[in-house]
């Protein structure tokens, strides 16, 4: 009987419930595929959510990581923020319903990805060449970071960038699994689970407090890696090999945006001493808030901290400067 139980569907109807609620709906358009690919001919389709109509509100892009879906992983977070915000919640390009037609296109890298969400931004009504607010987290965090800086300021407005490791090396993933504990071959092994035991370490590791083990049998553990890692294993690993942080291709220098780096107190994925290391690589100027008692996913872990956070932040950036300020002696 415990076999063919999936929470899976379960989830997703009440991630989709906070998702529906707070306004938002399903989209999807074609695009060209940035890296070309087929003589440039590729196209790749993006899949969304945002509110219907021309934004009201100002934009504001939420960003996935690695994992669970991306209304799994903002679905505390789309309520409060819609209020305030017109929010847009993407599929990165290998996740959910986003997709490209080319086998022989090269893996989206964190640059293919933020061109892909340019393009999409600029093909929802009202949002071409507008300024977005952008949030990332995890793997969104490299995106968000890279979006900001080939896109610039005037298209890209403030910046937050949660447990996100922006100065990942190959020294660091030897230290995440030093801290996994023996028997793992590589960072994939835990990061696109195939069985019981790695998504439960991955579970331990990605939160303050995992659930207990007689709460997460192997049945269901396997349930969640076969629709969340095996459906489109082939994808999601081969998108993980465009991945290029930690590579010269990935040379993290201080945005011109204002930056809010979020970490989780207990974060074992991506240590809490990367967010005052990443600060610091951006000049100093970012502001850093710790979520104690959280791990990798302080959105989901103390979402009513973490999106107050985001709030008090993203509101304050979003004010129109002081012209007394801006144009000084020429007034």
């Amino acid at each position: 009987m415990g076999a063919g139980l999936s929470l899976v569907p379960l989830i997703d109807y009440f991630a989709r419930r906070e998702f529906l609620a707070a306004g938002l709906r399903p989209h999807s358009v074609t695009l060209p595929y940035p890296d070309g690919g087929d003589g440039g001919s590729s196209t790749c389709t993006v899949h969304y959510w945002a509110p219907a109509g021309e934004p009201r509100l100002p934009p504001l892009l939420l960003i996935h990581g690695f994992g669970p879906r991306a209304t799994w992983q903002w679905r505390c977070q789309v309520g409060p923020l819609s209020r305030q915000f017109h929010v847009i919640v993407p599929d990165l390009l290998g996740f959910g319903g986003s997709s490209w037609d080319s086998p022989s296109a090269p893996p989206p890298s964190e640059a293919t990805q933020a061109a892909a969400l340019v393009a999409l931004l600029d093909s929802v009504q009202g949002l071409k060449g507008k300024r977005v607010a952008v949030a990332g987290t995890s793997y969104g965090g490299f995106v968000a970071y890279w979006l900001a800086r080939a896109a610039g300021p005037r298209r890209v407005g403030p910046v937050v960038i949660a447990s996100s490791d922006l100065l990942k090396t190959a020294a660091d993933d030897r230290a995440f699994l030093k801290r996994a504990g023996e028997g793992w071959r590589g960072a994939h092994e835990l990061l696109l689970p195939a069985e019981p035991a790695a998504m439960r370490r991955l579970m331990e590791m990605a939160v303050y407090r995992p659930p207990p083990a007689m709460m997460t049998p192997d049945f269901v553990l396997r349930d969640f890696i076969q629709k969340l890692f095996m459906d489109n294993r082939e994808q999601l690993t081969h998108l993980f090999k465009g991945i290029t942080v930690g590579t010269d291709k990935f040379q993290v220098t201080p945005l011109s945006q204002e930056v809010l780096i979020v970490w989780g107190e207990h974060d074992q994925l991506f240590p809490l001493d990367k967010a005052y290391a990443i600060q610091r690589s951006l000049d100093g100027k970012a502001r850093v808030e710790i979520i104690k008692k959280t791990g990798h996913t302080p959105q989901l872990e103390d979402p009513a901290r973490f999106n107050n956070i985001m709030l008090d932040f993203l509101v304050a950036a979003d004010k129109p400067a002081d012209p007394a300020r801006t144009n000084g002696s020429s007034l």
